[in-house]
């Protein structure tokens, strides 16, 4: 098969060089509410085009890849006296796969365990290209199940308002969650 970013041959859908070369992820913080951040680890306009594979049959192995390259390094450093649990933002299958599900699995570590299938949205509202009025007029009304009492970080693939993060912390704070901090792939304002 062809590398998706070079094109040349390769035995993976990003060839190893290129995962060296053009995917090594830096570490970008942001502050959505007073003491809450999200951290995310490429600029959007980075890799845009691999975000969007996420409509395609062959997303899943390209967010395996992003993944591990950012998401399984962070679990590998991260350390902390507590267990913690990694909650996939809407982890719907959608396209044979659920892109946030892929990410939080790869957070598994001995500190860290991924919980799925608990923070549902209920209006399943698509926010691509929308501004912040049109975001807050049109909630997800994040449904939680099986999550209570917890420790958590929040995972998706893309931040872009913060938005949809803060809905789903809110969702869980009812339930007596304490969230620590989100995860993201990348920040649409880096």
């Amino acid at each position: 098969m062809k590398c998706l970013t070079c094109e040349n041959l390769s035995f993976q859908i990003i060839c190893k060089t290129c995962q060296k070369n053009l995917l090594e992820p830096s570490f970008h913080k942001r502050e959505l509410q007073k003491d809450f951040y999200n951290y995310s680890f490429y600029a959007l306009s980075d890799i845009e085009d691999l975000i969007t594979s996420k409509y395609y049959f062959h997303g899943d192995r390209v967010f395996n890849i992003l993944a591990k390259l950012s998401f399984a390094k962070f679990s590998q450093n991260f350390n902390l006296s507590d267990k913690i649990i990694a909650v996939a933002i809407d982890d719907h299958t959608r396209h044979d796969f659920s892109h946030t599900a892929i990410l939080a699995k790869h957070l598994k570590s001995d500190i860290i365990t991924p919980k799925y299938n608990c923070l549902k949205a209920t209006n399943i509202v698509k926010y691509a290209g929308k501004d912040l009025e049109f975001r807050k007029n049109n909630p997800r009304k994040f449904k939680v199940s099986n999550i209570k009492n917890q420790t958590l970080i929040l995972c998706d693939d893309l931040i872009t308002t913060g938005t949809t993060i803060l809905e789903a912390k809110k969702a869980l704070q009812k339930q007596n969650n304490k969230i620590l901090f989100s995860l993201t792939l990348a920040d649409a304002k880096l």
